[in-house]
């Protein structure tokens, strides 16, 4: 027995029962692999992250093959590194035709990557599977041949403000109206999409929102920020950034001696080990709307916990951060609707993915799965996350919301 079949049958689970069962019947030929495109940000600012989503699609790629592939035929996995927009609609050409035209194409963890590698991916009639880029531009083209397993942006806007009106707001002691909020994001995509949503629900629970600041991508200089954060006396910082603006804020922060009541992050590098690293203990107690982490209850996300073995297997390292668990588990999902398809057809492909209906709590990123017309996935949501003590010291990333994935209560501000 090969070691990713080990995993597969002890823990990794995430299909309810579905995966791997009988299949349509694929064309009799000899077995030729399936190439799938995987087109991610393997270098530059954002190669960290978009490498973590890769490791999870090729883990998930990994155990296919493991278990017979699809159809009795290899999967081939083409890496693309695509770390700009450019790249990202070069190297989807190139894996859209000739030799090199793959079956389907997974992605992309960024925004910027997603919208032109997409769009590529549509002209050329390939299935489009989005993993993690979360704006709304992603669905809102009308393309047929594009699926976003993941969540959307309002979904991490409303686990935030969930937090505000149903955690931080409580353990002050004050009413939630009456904290005063502070919308914070980078002016890209991702961070323009769930700010909107997080202002729209902000508006309509009334609460107090004195400020929605925006600042240029790769921003180096956060001060003039954070004095008009504290200037307005902001107790809740709601930020939105790309990898590593997370840290930027928090090195303010510290050199203004000032912090708010609480920061409720959302993705970007806010599950980052790294990050965690390089703020250090200014980091305990920060909440952030976000992938699934490890430390999350089983019974809502199976598998989660067994994830990071295999991957030191795989990797001789521990993942850092949830994302490649979110990769893994959405592959895994779309490696299922290919073989239910029987065949590399596109129409069915979009059949079978249409007619996926998994319950939420079934896969090991704790989603479950059913698509609207637009191909979005309406049972994604993120994980209400904090950085607490680990019990060996330093900090880990826990689940601490909704209630059925928390293993941990709430750290109720900053620093504990």
């Amino acid at each position: 027995m090969s070691k990713m079949q080990g995993i597969g049958r002890r823990a990794l689970v995430g299909l309810a029962g579905a995966a791997f069962a009988a299949r349509p019947a694929w064309a009799q030929a000899p077995a030729q692999d399936i190439r799938l495109g995987a087109i991610f940000p393997l270098s530059g600012p954002s190669g960290l992250l978009g490498d973590e989503c890769f490791r999870g699609v090729e883990l998930a790629v990994e155990e296919r093959n493991a278990a017979g592939g699809i159809g009795g035929r290899p999967i081939r996995l083409l890496r693309a590194d695509a770390p700009d927009e450019l790249a990202a609609q070069t190297e989807a050409r190139r894996l859209s035709q000739g030799n090199d035209r793959v079956a389907a194409f997974l992605g992309s963890f960024a925004t910027p990557i997603a919208l032109p590698a997409s769009q590529v991916a549509e002209l050329a009639g390939i299935p489009y599977f989005e993993l993690g880029a979360l704006a709304d531009a992603v669905m809102e083209r009308g393309f047929r041949w594009i699926f976003r397993l993941s969540p959307r942006a309002a979904d991490f806007a409303a686990t935030a403000i969930d937090a505000v009106t149903g955690i931080v707001a409580p353990s002050l002691g004050v009413a939630p109206e009456a904290l005063k909020l502070a919308i914070l994001h980078e002016d890209a995509a991702g961070g323009q999409s769930i700010g909107a949503a997080q202002e729209a629900l902000i508006r309509v629970r009334s609460l107090t929102l004195v400020e929605r600041i925006t600042y240029a991508p790769r921003a180096s200089d956060l001060s003039a920020v954070v004095q008009r954060l504290r200037g307005q006396d902001t107790q809740v910082v709601l930020h939105i950034g790309a990898p590593g603006d997370e840290v930027s804020l928090f090195r303010t922060l510290r050199d203004a001696a000032w912090r708010p009541r609480m920061v409720i992050g959302a993705a970007g590098g806010y599950g980052l080990t790294e990050s965690a690293r390089s703020i250090g203990d200014d980091l305990l107690g920060t909440m952030s709307a976000d992938w699934t982490p490890f430390e999350v209850n089983e019974r809502v996300a199976p598998g989660a916990r067994a994830f990071p073995d295999l991957y030191l297997r795989r990797y001789g390292a521990e993942p850092r951060s949830g994302h490649g668990l979110a990769a893994f588990a959405g592959a895994r999902v779309a490696l299922e609707a290919l073989a239910r398809a029987g065949s590399t057809d596109r129409d069915r492909i979009r059949a079978a993915v249409q007619a996926t209906d998994l319950a939420e709590g079934t896969t090991p990123a704790s989603w479950g799965v059913r698509f609207d017309d637009r191909g979005q996935n309406l049972r994604a949501a993120p994980v209400l996350c904090q950085w607490q003590q680990a019990p060996g010291g330093g900090l880990r990333q826990v689940a601490i919301g909704p209630a059925a994935a928390a293993v941990a209560d709430a750290i109720p501000r900053l620093g504990g």
